[in-house]
This record gives structure tokens, sequence and C-alpha cells, in this order.
């Protein structure tokens, strides 16, 4: 397998002078001497100002000679070469692609919709030109490829285990695997990954919904331990502090009532709406 090499070509300038030259003799020679002879300039003329071409800053200009790769241009400016060379534009700028969404299955079998954002540019201009057929759409069919094994290889989320990597609350960890991923499979091509990160992630339609009520219900189901926590702690401070300051001595079944009661205040959805006793304790 060969590998990209740069080459200078000559100055266009210089020959810019040597075709006015040529031009000036012609002229010169039809207007003094009347002689067709003059004519034969018109050969080398031509076959200068077939030469010419202009490389943009960030392009580049493949040579090849009847199939046989002579080097690449990389150098921004005007250049004169063979006329003969077949030159092909390959930019070396920065560029977005930003794939379709697509529907893949996660690791668990869940439809989900999801599409990257790649940002790439050309490395190595000999295999974008000979090694793919155009590398464009290999960098596109490519990236549809990554994103479909990583979906795959990843559950969307995962409620039992909050400690696995899932494509919602990992992505640091997955777009490093999809940078990866897409720099293994776009190196053939002479692709140079600068960026790869997920765009869009969602459930699918079908089961959207379902998925949003189980999150909903994990995180009421969090709340609520959260709440219990909280409210378990503060009635053992109430009791010890009464107990501390002989407030109230309660037995064991005004301490049970008690501790109903202010679970009931603390953890309950509504405020609670308190019934005032006018008569004893034991009334």
């Amino acid at each position: 397998m060969k590998n990209e090499k740069t080459t200078t070509p000559l100055n266009g300038y210089l020959f810019v002078v040597i075709a006015f030259t040529l031009v000036g003799i012609l002229i010169y020679g039809l207007l003094n001497y009347k002689n067709p002879l003059f004519f034969i300039t018109v050969l080398p003329l031509a076959f200068i100002l077939a030469g010419f071409f202009i490389v943009n800053p960030n392009g580049s200009k493949v040579l090849t000679l009847f199939g046989s790769y002579i080097g690449t241009v990389k150098d921004n400016g005007f250049f004169w070469a063979n006329p003969f060379y077949s030159k092909k534009n390959i930019s070396l700028r920065a560029r977005n692609f930003d794939s379709e969404r697509v529907k893949v299955n996660d690791k668990i079998g869940n439809p989900i919709l999801i599409n990257v954002i790649l940002v790439w540019k050309v490395s190595d201009t000999y295999k974008a030109a000979f090694d793919v057929d155009k590398y464009e759409e290999f960098v596109r069919v490519q990236t549809d490829a990554a994103v479909r094994k990583l979906a795959g290889s990843y559950s969307y989320d995962n409620f039992d285990n909050p400690k696995e990597i899932t494509l919602r609350s990992g992505l640091d960890e997955v777009n490093v695997a999809l940078e990866n991923e897409l720099t293994d499979r776009l190196s053939i091509a002479g692709i140079k990954v600068l960026e790869a990160r997920i765009g869009y992630l969602a459930y699918a339609p079908e089961i959207a919904n379902s998925m949003l009520k189980r999150q909903q219900a994990v995180a009421i189901v969090a709340a609520r331990k959260k709440i219990v926590e909280g409210a378990v702690g503060m009635v053992e401070d109430a009791l010890k502090k009464i107990s501390e300051e002989n407030i109230v001595e309660f037995d064991e079944d005004k301490k049970a009532s008690m501790v109903s009661n202010l679970m009931v205040v603390l953890c309950g959805d509504k405020e609670a709406t308190p019934v005032i006793n006018t008569g004893t304790l034991h009334a």
C-alpha cells in the first residue's frame, strides 16, 4: 500500500512570464516578418497554459499521470505542473456530519432513536482518493454502522444497577467509545476524527410513554425513600428532646401513637389537618 507524499510544483508566475514572452514573439514575428513559421510558438504556449492550477488554503491537489500517483500538493498558491497530470481536488477543511436519527435496539432490546454529530477532516489524501470510492459517502455509511454498534453495546438506562454505564448517564464514556470506534473505521479512508458525540437520544415513540412512567415511578420511590429517612430522624430527635427535658412522659402506646402521627404528617403528600383534643391525654 502506498502512502501520501507531498510534492511542490513549479511557480506559476514564472510560466506566466514565459507565456507572455511567447505571445510577444508570435506577435512581433507576424507583424514584422509576416512569416507563418512563428505560429509554431502556439504549441508551447498551449502546453504552458494547460498546466496552470491554484490550490486554496486548506485545500489540496492529488496529481496522477496516466494512473500513476505523483504526489499531493498541499501548499496554497499559484502553480504550474505537467499538463498531462490529472488533478483531483480534496479539501483538508474540518467538516460537520449530523447523521440521521435511526431506530435501533439497545443492549437489553429497547427500541431507541439516536443520532451522532461527527467532526472530521481528511488527513491522508492518498487513502481518501484511492483506497475508498467516494470518501464522503464512506464517512456517512461507517458512521451509521458505528451508531448501531454503539447502541447495541449499552443500555439506554438501567434502573436496577445505577452504577452501570448507560447511553443516558455515561455520555462522556460513551462518546469516547464512539470516537474510538469511528477512528478505527474511518482510518482506512485517511479520515481523522476530531470529535464524535451523541446528538439526539430518546426512546422510540411506541415505548416512550411507558418508559416515562417508569422513570417517574423510580424518581417518586427515590424521593419517598429520602423523605422517610428524614422523617425517621426527625421523630427520633423529637422523642429524645421530649425525654431529655421531661416535657411529657409517654408509655409505649403513646410513643407508638405519636410516632404514627408524626410519620403521617411528615410523609404525607398533602398538608395534615389536625384534630384538636380538648380533653385529657387519656380522653
